[in-house]
Formats: C-alpha cells, structure tokens, sequence
C-alpha cells in the first residue's frame, strides 16, 4: 500500500474549464455578479441540492441510486464543480496545486499505522 497519494489530473484541464467557465460568465455579463462571496453563496445552495438527493437514503441506497437519481446527482455534483472551480479562479488558487498539498498535508496528519480502517480525526488518533 502506498504512503503518499498523488492526483493525477491535468492542471491544463482544469484550467481549460475555469477559461470556459469565465466565458460562459462573461458572455453573458454575470461576472459582474461572480464574486468571491457570491460564488461560495451559491456553491453552498448547489451542496444543499445535491443532500437532498441523498437525504434520508440508507447507507446501501446512496451506494445504489436508480438511473434518474443518479442524474440528478451528476448534475449537482457538476454544479458543485464548477462553482468551486469558479470560485478558484476569482481567489486565484491553482486547484491542483492546491490538492496536492492538501494530500501530503493529510498524509502527515493521517498516517496509515495510526488511521488505518478509522475514521477517527487526527487528534484522536493514538
């Protein structure tokens, strides 16, 4: 089992759709409105959708989502994405970057002898 994890996605990628992003935006004059506290507004209303789609769901029911929820889902969770990926861009945070150093941060806090199988917070851990 590996100690350290690494993400594997395209830091052009992810730029690709934050430029895609911003055009859809700016096509339509909303970037006016694409602030840092507007977007995290509206990506907490986008999460507050996509619980409702698990809400009340068994364990083994989330797991197993029927076709049409299942789309729901992908659509909230693609609203998720891109509000955070917009938000990225206005705070100028490289995601990617980002995400990597949360990992190793992580890994630091959550080393596999001590949290393996537990799904304690790090200051529990033994």
């Amino acid at each position: 089992m590996p100690t350290t994890t690494t993400v594997e996605t395209s830091t052009n990628d992810i730029k690709k759709l934050q430029d895609t992003l911003a055009e859809f935006a700016q096509q339509r004059n909303w970037d006016q409105f694409h602030t840092p506290k507007n977007l995290v507004m509206a990506l907490s209303g986008e999460v507050g959708e996509l619980i409702e789609i698990f809400q009340w769901l068994t364990p083994e029911q989330s797991q197993q989502l029927p076709p049409q929820k299942k789309q729901h889902a992908s659509e909230e969770i693609a609203d998720v994405m891109m509000y955070l990926l917009r938000l990225a861009d206005k705070c100028d945070i490289d995601v990617m970057q980002a995400c990597q150093e949360k990992i190793q941060q992580n890994a630091a806090k959550y080393p596999i002898s001590k949290c393996y199988g537990s799904a304690k917070k790090y200051n529990e851990l033994d």
